[in-house]
């Protein structure tokens, strides 16, 4: 372990080209300590060798000093030198966070963060899907991965990573897609509804194909190009137009509701939508009583339940309907942390 990390230190040294510079000023110290040492008859080597340091980097402690007039030459030489090196080393090691820093601001880098989210485009719509994934707890410091055709990290947000271009598999790879959790595809604005549609299913099958696992949510434009997504096994679908008329025509039918729907959707006011396990006392037990429990003891309402087999989702199941272990419950509750401290009072 200690060796490997040694190696690639040097690695690092060598292609940052910081290789000679470190030589150079190891071969200075080792070789103006035995100078100083031989000008310097009552200097031991080690001591020579602590002022060879001291003088180099100008510290300048002055616990020890050259007496004789070849120990001050050799001296005068190592700070001459040792301004120039040193400052040639200090100027390469900040060069390279810079670089880094715009690297990552312009979208040049890799990343190999694990079960984090990875969104695909930027739209107004992507900055309001990164607003509300902060505003959960969640989600609050998860890292985000932003691959988009854009110039620069478009928000000010320190677990935010850019990757410019294409989603294609090349930046995919380095957005680290194999260990992923979440991959949200969203439609590309410039381009007209088919369009659009057709780039978020390649990307789909782009994703699936190189992490099968991970969980994709996708923006279609058309209603028409659901069966197309379904074909590359997105896992969730959203038509944005199609959702919004829906949610227009039931607020005109029923006034007031879109208010109710708006709430539920985000995490900053209200009750929000949650996805819990089954608490273990209730599994086993039908619906109702589930519905029941759930209403008395941890003031929620439950909408649905999601089979374990096969991932099934049932909303308003019947009461007689059987809940299992391993399945999960679709509730509106007033927090998270509210259904994970009662679990265990039912």
């Amino acid at each position: 372990m200690v060796l490997r990390k040694i190696r690639i230190f040097f690695q690092f040294l060598q292609q940052e080209n910081l290789l000679k510079i470190v030589l150079i000023l190891l071969m200075l110290v080792i070789v103006s300590a035995a100078g100083i040492a031989f000008f310097e008859r009552n200097m031991h080597y080690s001591d020579a060798l602590w002022w060879s340091i001291v003088t180099l980097t100008t510290v300048g402690y002055g616990d020890i000093s050259p007496v004789t007039t070849g120990g001050r030459v050799m001296a005068g030489i190592i700070m001459f030198l040792g301004i120039g090196l040193l400052g040639m080393f200090t100027a390469s090691i900040a060069s390279i966070f810079v670089d880094q820093k715009m690297k990552k601001d312009r979208g040049m880098s890799s990343y190999d963060f694990q079960n984090h989210i990875i969104i695909c485009e930027w739209n107004s719509r992507a900055r309001e899907v990164l607003k509300e994934l902060r505003s959960d707890t969640r989600c609050a410091a998860q890292p985000v991965i932003l691959i988009a055709e854009v110039d620069i990290k478009p928000v000010d947000d320190e677990n935010l990573f850019f990757i410019r271009g294409e989603t294609t598999e090349e930046n995919l790879e380095k957005a680290n897609i194999k260990h992923a959790k979440t991959v949200i595809i969203i439609g590309d604005e410039r381009l007209n509804q088919n369009p659009r549609d057709a780039k978020a299913v390649l990307t789909t099958l782009a994703v699936e194909s190189i992490n099968p696992q991970a969980y994709t949510i996708v923006e279609l434009a058309d209603e028409s190009n659901i069966r197309h997504c379904e074909r590359a096994n997105a896992d969730e679908i959203i038509v944005g137009a199609e959702f919004s008329s829906k949610l227009i025509s039931r607020a005109a039918l029923n006034h007031g509701i879109s208010k109710v729907i708006s709430e539920l959707l985000t995490s900053k006011v209200g009750n929000d939508l949650l996805k819990i396990p089954v608490p273990a006392p209730l599994q086993g037990t039908p619906f109702l009583h589930v519905f029941t429990e759930m209403k008395r003891i941890h003031h929620s309402i439950v909408l649905g339940l999601q089979k374990s087999s096969n991932g099934q989702v049932f909303s308003n199941p019947s009461a007689d309907q059987l809940v299992e272990a391993g399945d999960h419950l679709i509730v509106i509750a007033t927090s998270r942390k509210e259904q994970s401290s009662s679990r265990t009072k039912i």
